[in-house]
């Protein structure tokens, strides 16, 4: 019977620094979309926001970050974890082993983790979406390029022939969550008076947690209004057609390629993504399917283009020492995304500094870069002495079956 215990995670004499590199970038943009709600910026009522000191910078920076921040990373974040699909894969093969046993193990455990994270530190998991999701991906295994990317693509646009049906037929799928929310805050006290500083006033960690326990309710809710499942799907297949060519291994010859996606996705989606953020900052006008519309012209052009054009920098400057701070907290993604919500609690709750609710959007993404700042020099002191982050090197323990040497 095929074994898990003759084979071992990717040594990092085998890993691509531009992967790392993407997943570094695609780690900042996340937290600069996280950190506002960590802060409690967003869930203040629109006449506290609009009586701050910082009122008009922080409608220009919330301007902003529909603009350039919004879905693009989590996109990048996704066609990323498609090709990392592909890559365990190809290196099970290559061994001989049963490199599907090992991908099932590594999505439970990664399932683990994004259950703990939901329910014990941030409401905002996608770890565990990613796991459900990314046991779907070896049905894909055999399917030919052409119709890969055929449903990549029906799984992209999905979501707008939801919304359509939803919307004309007043259907809100999202409901029993809703109820299940309502009946969670009824129950803790918690209301729209005191939502945006329930954390902010929280002394102990049980207040946090009842909290985090409607949280979830509502992180589900966006699963479901938002059909993030359907587009998730759909770039994990675009990953998974990236890796199978392994595009990143030779980035010379893609050179044409990258540059064509970088040119059409900036052409098409930074127009379009002034578009959204208007939609998005005046409360969807037109409607939800019209915004769905709007989220797909610019959302994933514009994700595609930051991909590329990363790629196309590292080919001109590959030398540059800002791709080894870049890579090394993407080679510690799970540490760092899980980090960051541990640090967002600690400066934001009342169980830490309680600095949320009483700071502005703008500051609250000066404190990402430092925080993010931070992590690229923790991460490169840690990797100057361990093979892997202290939750990577968890996590392949608990994948392979075996104890790995860190050091």
């Amino acid at each position: 019977m095929l074994s898990t215990n003759d084979i071992s995670p990717v040594k990092t004499s085998e890993r691509y620094v531009i992967l790392d590199a993407l997943r570094g970038f695609a780690l900042l943009g996340i937290c600069m979309a996280n950190f506002p709600e960590f802060s409690l910026y967003t869930f203040l009522l629109p006449e506290t926001v609009a009586a701050m000191p910082t009122a008009v910078a922080d409608r220009i920076t919330r301007y902003l970050l529909y603009i350039f921040v919004d879905g693009k990373f989590y996109t990048l974040f996704s066609l990323l974890f498609g090709i990392g699909f592909s890559i365990i894969i190809r290196n099970a093969e290559r061994k001989g082993t049963n490199g599907f046993r090992i991908f099932y193990r590594r999505m439970g455990m990664l399932l683990l983790f994004g259950f703990l994270h939901l329910m014990f530190i941030w409401s905002g998991d996608i770890l565990m979406l990613y796991a459900l999701l990314g046991m779907l991906l070896p049905l894909f295994r055999r399917v030919s390029d052409k119709k890969l990317l055929g449903w990549a693509l029906f799984f992209l646009i999905l979501p707008i022939a939801m919304d359509g049906v939803c919307e004309m037929t007043h259907t809100n799928l999202a409901l029993p969550f809703i109820h299940l929310q309502d009946t969670y805050c009824a129950k803790y006290g918690i209301n729209e008076a005191n939502f945006a500083y329930w954390l902010h006033d929280a002394e102990d960690y049980g207040t946090v947690f009842q909290f985090l326990v409607q949280g979830a309710c509502v992180r589900m809710q966006e699963f479901i209004i938002g059909n993030r499942y359907f587009k998730v799907l759909g770039l994990f297949l675009i990953g998974f057609y990236i890796g199978r060519h392994r595009v990143y291994a030779d980035l010379e010859g893609g050179r044409n390629l990258l540059v064509k996606v970088f040119r059409w996705g900036f052409t098409l989606g930074l127009p379009c993504s002034l578009l959204y953020a208007w939609s998005c900052m005046s409360g969807h006008p037109f409607g939800n399917t019209l915004h769905s519309v709007c989220y797909f012209i610019s959302v994933y052009p514009l994700g595609f283009a930051y991909a590329a054009g990363l790629c196309l920098l590292y080919l001109k400057w590959k030398e540059g020492s800002i791709w080894k701070w870049l890579a090394a907290p993407g080679r510690m993604a799970l540490t760092n995304y899980i980090g960051q919500s541990v640090i967002g609690m600690f400066l934001f709750y009342g169980i830490g500094l309680g600095w949320g609710s009483t700071i502005g959007l703008w500051q609250t993404e000066v404190i990402v870069l430092a925080v993010f700042l931070f992590q690229m020099l923790f991460s490169r002191l840690w990797l100057s002495g361990f093979r892997f982050g202290p939750l990577e090197w968890i996590w392949r323990m608990l994948t392979y079956g075996k104890w790995l040497a860190i050091r």
